[in-house]
């Protein structure tokens, strides 16, 4: 008997309804794809745009170039104005071998120009030739002179020695460069102070005090002739360079900015990333900028240390004590420049993870994967953050901010931080946010919500049949339109 003979007029309509249904579907498959719509061109962007884009560029690039300007500009105003780091930058040398190799050979000298000792010898075998001496035994004391004067010279060379190597001469070294200590400085100002000669574009430091205490050094060791050494000042030229006089210009100007300078460079560099498009993107390109400046910065005193060594005059400085003294005197100055350098690394790291790149987007999703790893075995060791995770959880941006925030304001007022500074609050950073991400446990649903929110789901079908519901959802379709068409 035909399907259709067993059907009240109720269900012959709605499978007269369905049937138009799946007659309007095929049809709709079966008609060709409408023609594609010619491509409309993009709307230029507006010329504001572009501006914006080359006004962070080069706001960004302004701020990069004054980066290294400023460490060199902060460490120079640094040696002028505070003595304890002038004095800390100079102090090593008094213990460096080829300064004190330097130095030593300097007072022997010096001390030797006012006591000949070959012509006291002279005068004695004379003396002792008029009371009779035979003139043998006078030819051959004489002849003795001269080896006897090396030999007194050699002891006195290695009094010295001691003297230099010894905690008074690092004292009265300190001493000395205290009372003085723009020494460099001074030439590049044109000033004068106490215990400084400044004199053909030549920096020296009076070498009397310390000659003064190998005088009564030698005589305590019994050495009576080293009362004869005058009271003198001779110098020891730390730094001598026809470029002095030209670079004064430069080195008041650095001196005048010095503290400005950084302000303004962050100043730019922080304008250029806000008025960006893309401010992560300005961010990394800020803090790869700002190591790059280091790195140039960095090259820029290898080059220098070879200029000053090739032009160092003959009889000034050996190349070992200049270039001991060179490495010393800007090893701050390379210390700064490192720090920053980390700092730059550290911001152009945190822009990118930061970002919406594929590598950006899995590392976070990894560390993401780790923390909830985490979390779930604790879960279910028993451990339960209750209240608080929901707390941390609602405030969590609140939270990051205030960590970055409390680093921020420990790096500023950090005394001198260093390279391994910076790494270690970055990585104080990572903890706390980590702990952050762990503690931070959204609410479970509680129950009305959960039947609100199935019965939101059925409202959509409940009307229907359950044919017609299986053609809205199209999980079961093609069996269903089969079925229908057969019906």
């Amino acid at each position: 008997m035909p399907d259709d003979a067993v059907l009240d007029p109720e269900e012959r309509a709605e499978l007269e309804r369905l049937r138009a249904e799946v007659a309007e579907l095929r049809s709709q498959a079966a008609a060709p794809p409408p023609l594609a719509e010619p491509p409309v061109a993009a709307a230029p962007r507006p010329r504001r745009q572009r501006w914006r884009s080359v006004v962070a560029t080069l706001l960004i690039v302004i701020g990069c170039i004054l980066a290294p300007i400023s460490v060199v500009a902060v460490w120079t105003k640094n040696l002028v104005t505070d003595t304890d780091r002038y004095v800390a930058t100079v102090q090593p040398l008094a213990s460096d071998p080829a300064i004190q190799s330097a130095i030593a050979d300097r007072i022997t000298a010096e001390i030797f120009t006012h006591l000949d000792v070959t012509g006291i010898t002279n005068q004695a075998v004379d003396a002792l030739a008029e009371r009779g001496l035979p003139p043998l035994v006078a030819n051959q004391l004489s002849a003795l002179s001269e080896p006897l004067a090396s030999g007194v010279e050699s002891f006195v060379r290695t009094e010295v020695g001691k003297v230099v190597a010894s905690d008074a001469f690092a004292n009265a070294w300190t001493t000395a460069n205290r009372t003085a200590h723009q020494a460099l400085v001074a030439a590049l100002t044109g000033e004068t102070r106490e215990g400084v000669t400044i004199e053909n574009d030549t920096v020296s430091i009076n070498l009397g005090p310390f000659i003064q205490e190998v005088k009564q050094r030698l005589i305590d060791r019994g050495f009576e002739l080293a009362s004869r050494i005058p009271n003198v000042n001779p110098s020891f030229v730390l730094v001598q360079s026809d470029y002095i006089a030209q670079a004064r210009g430069a080195f008041n100007l650095l001196n005048a900015v010095g503290f400005w300078l950084p302000i303004v460079a962050l100043i730019f560099l922080a304008i250029g990333i806000y008025v960006a498009k893309g401010h992560r993107r300005a961010l990394v390109g800020a803090g790869l900028g700002i190591a790059g400046g280091m790195v140039v910065l960095a090259l820029a005193l290898a080059l220098f240390r070879t200029i000053y060594l090739n032009e160092l005059p003959l009889g000034v400085l050996t190349r070992d004590a200049a270039a001991a003294f060179y490495d010393t005197l800007v090893r701050f100055l390379r210390l700064g420049l490192r720090t920053v350098l980390v700092f730059g690394l550290v911001i152009a790291l945190a822009g990118f993870f930061t970002g919406r790149s594929v590598t950006a987007v899995r590392a976070r999703a990894g560390v993401s994967k780790g923390i909830g790893w985490l979390r779930g075995g604790a879960e279910q060791a028993g451990f339960r953050t209750g209240p608080v995770g929901a707390w941390v959880y609602r405030y969590k941006k609140v939270l990051w901010i205030a960590v970055i925030a409390i680093a921020a304001l420990v790096l500023v007022f950090w005394d001198q931080p260093t390279g391994r500074v910076i790494i270690g609050l970055t990585l104080a950073v990572l903890v706390a946010l980590v702990i952050i991400e762990f503690l931070g446990r959204p609410p479970s649903p509680t129950e009305p919500e959960l039947v609100e929110s199935e019965s939101a789901a059925a409202v959509d079908t409940s009307d229907v049949s359950p044919t017609a519901s299986a053609l809205i959802s199209g999980s079961q379709a093609p069996d269903t339109v089969e079925a229908i068409s057969r019906g």
